[in-house]
């Protein structure tokens, strides 16, 4: 079933919502925090600190930042209007002001099939109960609603749901109380207009399972928003837990080999390696205890009634991030199963395997590259790729338009063959470099022209056009401005064989210069140049379009980029590596590059060149927010500060690329393009915290440190408006003030002298407000 998805409740602009964009939506950080402050703000209202008014008014604010569905239709042109509604055969019934709304739902989940319920989830405001479900056969929406409010017994329905271009605010995935996966199947339109097609998709509905994972045929199939597969083995009647292609039995087999002892439990550890694993499990097996009972094996001599206490237990405890451990298992166990060797034996994994099915445009650059290299080559094509649009731009999720500015380092060991690139990318920059060729003929000419006449001569002005993209690597600061202002809007480029010929561009007046252009050619708009007095010194203030590729040694990169971690250039550049080749292997063998190449490689480049203006790949920007979510995830997973910061920009690169290809391809988007620029963000990440996330790391921990506390906090403002003993505590062991319970009430004793606050109960407190 098509429904649509928008980003809030005012913006009109509106999206068919995909399964994916659904799932991302239950995780995005500003539903948990919407919905979060309104449970505070309501927890509130019942302890008598806020009026009831004021918590409707702060409430009704808040929901506005919330993303909202549209679950009766979707809207063909792209605005939330009624008139250009196309229903989706879904209804939306509300339960509002009940005080218990997961216990109602406990009540009428035996008749969700009966129903047609397809979605179930409490309220942002946690007072109601929301419901989605089929529109019976031959009713209209307000038919639907007053159908449902008679199934339920309800006389006073919320009839205002019948406008189809009505929203529906999302909520966190702990809201969510039931998912079916028809909620995504197009059955509607297929059964129209046949009552007993429809009666028979209904009873799919009311067979399905209450987990919402298998149909009536016994099919595999996943709920939108749940991880879990359970599949029947064709010679038993037994089924087997999966997550994400991962057998539950290999998942348990390996958490045992990476943790603790490295040996399943025995008699004496077995209740708390059970509960170790249970809380674990727990994450992926969606806090189910049917399932993780499922999951974790009857070990001998166990018996059932301790092994479901354990799980009990691990699902009483606080909802925390998946631990470190189980996300090493789990990437231990994808790395097996890609059979890709690790990059080095310090990796702490395998860098993601490319895509076999690739973009014809990558498919023909790499078609004669052997295999090792291909990865490194795949990334490096792409700054002069991006050097043959001239203006073009595309917008970012952030509503700021980028050119395709695309900048590559090659990062590997001596003798690891990093000249593996150069060949197609002198086949990709052919072109630039016969127009190239015929404007440094007429700058020469002119040069010798000027040169050969005497100092009190006339002599003719700089010849108008030099459009000149290709500059040589060690070309000073002046030469570089010059350059680019000549060039008109064009990209320069250039491909250094090591990156510290970048220094060329230090500049003599302060050093670090060349960094400074680095984080300019990634930033749009972006402004540079120099003033000089002399009448015939460069004076010129440009923006800076500037590609480029450059290879180093891993160490020499490492120390390159040292004193600039934390400044920027890191994250806007995209690294590439190659795997070490096993001692003694044979020597890797590169395919003809011929005119049959050039010829295949044509049609590429003249659609990049004939591009203008702004490009709107719709798949690119949906993608492109995808990734943000799952690079938010990885980063909430691992609670690493270092790849959410690198994550940002990384994602505009993997876009930029994305873009790039959709031009390259006539404006056409395909699978093997999307599957590709989303492997091209996962080895550009990898290559860049496992080049320089310690260093990065180490670097923010030292300024972290470095870092002088500004004075004396004022630990009152610090407190919320009502308190307790413990928050107080709290708040004094943060602001690193020592003492315990004595000295926190001794504290709270003078403010209430004071008239600070007043003294609720023993160990509560409330401020006075002046």
């Amino acid at each position: 079933m098509k429904f649509g998805i928008s980003n809030n409740v005012r913006s009109r602009v509106v999206r068919e919502c995909t399964p994916e964009m659904f799932d991302a939506t239950l995780d995005a950080p500003v539903v948990r925090m919407v919905c979060a402050e309104i449970a505070d703000a309501r927890e509130m209202v019942a302890r008598g600190v806020m009026q009831k008014e004021e918590f409707e008014a702060k409430k009704a604010e808040l929901k506005k930042r919330l993303p909202v569905f549209t679950f009766h239709a979707t809207f063909p042109g792209g605005r939330r209007k009624n008139d250009d509604a196309v229903p989706s055969g879904l209804a939306i019934y509300d339960l509002d002001h009940i005080p218990d709304p997961r216990g109602r739902w406990a009540e009428m989940e035996p008749r969700k099939g009966e129903l047609g319920i397809v979605l179930a989830h409490v309220s942002p405001s946690t007072e109601g109960l929301r419901l989605v479900f089929v529109i019976p056969q031959g009713m209209t929406l307000p038919e639907a609603q007053a159908w449902m409010a008679r199934q339920l017994g309800d006389k006073e329905y919320d009839a205002c749901v019948k406008d189809y271009a009505r929203c529906s605010f999302a909520v966190p995935r702990g809201y969510v109380l039931w998912v079916s996966p028809f909620l995504f199947r197009s059955f509607s339109e297929e059964i129209k207009g046949d009552k007993g097609r429809y009666r028979s998709a209904l009873g799919e509905i009311k067979a399905d399972s209450f987990s919402g994972v298998q149909d009536l045929k016994g099919k595999s199939s996943v709920s939108p928003c749940l991880c879990v597969q359970e599949k029947k083995s064709a010679s038993s009647a037994s089924e087997k837990l999966e997550y994400h292609g991962l057998d539950s039995s290999e998942i348990v087999a390996k958490y045992w080999e990476l943790t603790g002892d490295g040996q399943p439990p025995t008699q004496g550890d077995r209740n708390t390696k059970i509960f170790d694993l249970a809380c674990s499990l727990r994450h992926i097996f969606n806090f189910d205890r049917e399932l993780l009972n499922r999951a974790i094996p009857n070990y001998e001599g166990f018996p059932q009634e301790e092994k479901m206490q354990c799980i009990d237990n691990a699902l009483r405890e606080p909802r925390k991030y998946m631990p470190m451990k189980l996300t090493k298992v789990l990437q231990a166990l994808k790395a097996e199963h890609s059979q890709v060797p690790p990059h080095r034996e310090d990796s702490g994994g395998a860098f993601p395997p490319m895509p076999q099915k690739l973009p014809p445009l990558i498919e023909l650059l790499l078609s004669r590259t052997p295999d090792l290299y291909k990865p490194a080559v795949a990334h490096a094509v792409f700054p002069p790729l991006g050097a043959h649009l001239h203006r073009v731009t595309f917008r970012y999720i952030d509503n700021v338009a980028h050119e395709a500015t695309l900048m590559n380092v090659l990062m590997a060991g001596t003798g690891a063959g990093k000249d593996c690139i150069s060949q197609p990318i002198n086949y990709i920059m052919a072109d630039i470099r016969l127009r190239d060729e015929e404007n440094l003929r007429r700058e020469r000419e002119w040069k010798n022209e000027v040169n050969s006449k005497g100092a009190n001569k006339d002599k003719r002005k700089r010849p108008e056009g030099l459009v000149i993209q290709e500059i040589d690597a060690d070309m000073t600061n002046p030469a570089f401005v010059m350059r680019t202002a000549e060039a008109d809007g064009h990209f320069l480029y250039t491909k250094m064989n090591e990156i510290d010929q970048f220094d060329a561009l230090r500049g003599s007046g302060r050093g670090g210069q060349q960094f400074q252009i680095m984080c300019l050619a990634f930033d749009p708009g972006n402004r540079y140049g120099q003033t000089r007095v002399g009448a015939g010194s460069v004076t010129e203030k440009v923006t800076i379009r500037f590609n480029w590729n450059a290879s180093t040694t891993i160490q020499k990169g490492r120390r390159y980029f040292r004193p600039v971690l934390t400044d920027g250039p890191v994250s806007r550049i995209n690294f590439c590596t190659i795997p070490e080749r096993e001692i003694g292997s044979e020597m890797p063998v590169y395919g003809t590059y011929d005119e049959a190449f050039a010829e295949e490689l044509r049609p590429y480049i003249e659609r990049l060149t004939k591009a203008t203006g702004e490009v709107e790949c719709p798949e690119a920007y949906r993608l492109a927010m995808k990734l943000k979510e799952e690079c938010a995830d990885r980063a909430r997973l691992t609670q690493s500060r270092v790849y959410e910061n690198l994550s940002f920009r990384a994602n505009v690169i993997a876009y930029l690329k994305a873009c790039v290809l959709y031009v390259a391809h006539g404006c056409k988007w395909s699978k093997a393009i999307e599957e590709f620029v989303r492997w091209s963000l996962e080895y550009d990440l990898w290559c860049k915290m496992e080049f320089f996330g310690a260093d990065i790391e180490e670097s923010m921990s030292e300024g972290e440190a470095a870092r002088r506390k500004p004075g004396p906090r004022n630990l009152l403002e610090m407190l919320p408006d009502t308190f307790t003993l413990k928050e107080a505590l709290d708040v004094r062991r943060m602001a690193g003030i020592g003492g315990g319970e004595r000295e926190a009430r001794h504290m709270l004793a003078m403010w209430k002298s004071r008239k600070y606050v007043s003294q609720i109960t023993d160990n509560s407190y409330q401020k006075v407000k002046s």
